[in-house]
């Protein structure tokens, strides 16, 4: 079972996503956050496989959590998603060790599975 971080700071799009990865993986534990510091302390206490960041939270943004995630728990997979489908933002995200790069615009739950089912191969 995969256990799965939203880090995302517009409530709507967390229940969307959130009520659409639970109806393709019901098993999936899913917790949300919607700042940076929420998503540290959810880091600690959920030990998730899999995380969504946004980019833009308050405090500090989703690419330098990107990297203090991936440096201090490599094993956790990081998928950025966000608004923001900028050359310069995808190089930054992978740079800081993403493992997948999302624009929003382009988000469909058939890729969305399958990367699920790369990173987190028993779901």
């Amino acid at each position: 079972m995969c256990r799965t971080l939203l880090v995302e700071n517009s409530k709507t799009f967390r229940r969307t996503f959130r009520d659409a990865l639970r109806k393709r993986f019901p098993d999936m534990e899913i917790e949300e956050a919607a700042d940076g510091v929420t998503a540290m302390q959810k880091v600690g206490t959920f030990h998730p496989d899999l995380i969504f960041m946004d980019i833009r939270l308050s405090g500090e943004n989703g690419l330098a959590l990107t990297e203090k995630i991936k440096t201090g728990l490599p094993g956790i997979s990081v998928i950025v998603l966000t608004d923001y489908d900028l050359p310069e933002y995808r190089s930054a995200a992978f740079k800081n060790g993403a493992d997948d790069f999302i624009a929003k615009g382009t988000l469909n739950m058939t890729h969305i599975g399958e990367i699920i089912h790369r990173l987190c191969p028993d779901s």
